[in-house]
């Protein structure tokens, strides 16, 4: 395989994965959480690099099998996918599309920069409902692993927030 073909293979391979969706969180492609790292020609193969969100995170497993589909169904086979935990996933890999998705579909998104600094508790979550910050935490526990359930005191409702790490 001459390089110019390896890298028509790469950019193939990573228009076909860059779509696929968190299955937690429909609205948001792997891409836009940052945990699509890597696409690789390695021998040949391609070799997709993912990080998740959480070491323990249940939505992986489905993630690894339709990046696995979606290079079936651009005529790609053989890939592998691979999983990486160093260095850790950190929020701050989100790009601000994922931002704004996430905020249109009534999750509160974690602010840029706020990477590892909410360990030590939340300054501030903005509603995504009409965006007070008059907000407070019900539960660091939400729907999901990642996001926590919080509500607005000025419009009242309870949204998710994305959690910071």
């Amino acid at each position: 395989m001459t390089p110019a073909d390896a890298e028509a293979l790469r950019l193939r391979a990573l228009q076909a994965v860059k779509g696929v969706c968190d299955p937690e969180i429909p609205v948001l492609t792997i891409a836009d959480l940052g945990v699509l790292r890597d696409v690789a020609i390695r021998d040949g193969r391609v070799e997709v690099t993912i990080t998740p969100t959480y070491s323990g995170c249940p939505a992986m497993n489905m993630i690894q099998f339709e990046i696995e589909m979606a290079l079936d169904r651009a005529g790609i086979g053989g890939g592998q996918v691979r999983t990486v935990l160093s260095p850790a996933w950190t929020t701050d890999w989100m790009t601000e599309d994922g931002r704004r998705k996430l905020r249109e579909y009534g999750v509160s998104p974690p602010k840029p920069g706020g990477g590892r600094r909410e360990l030590f508790g939340v300054e501030e979550v903005e509603c995504p409902h009409c965006g007070s910050a008059n907000t407070r935490v019900l539960s660091e526990f939400g729907s999901t692993s990642c996001k926590a359930l919080w509500r607005c005191e000025d419009c009242r409702e309870p949204f998710d927030y994305f959690k910071c790490h």
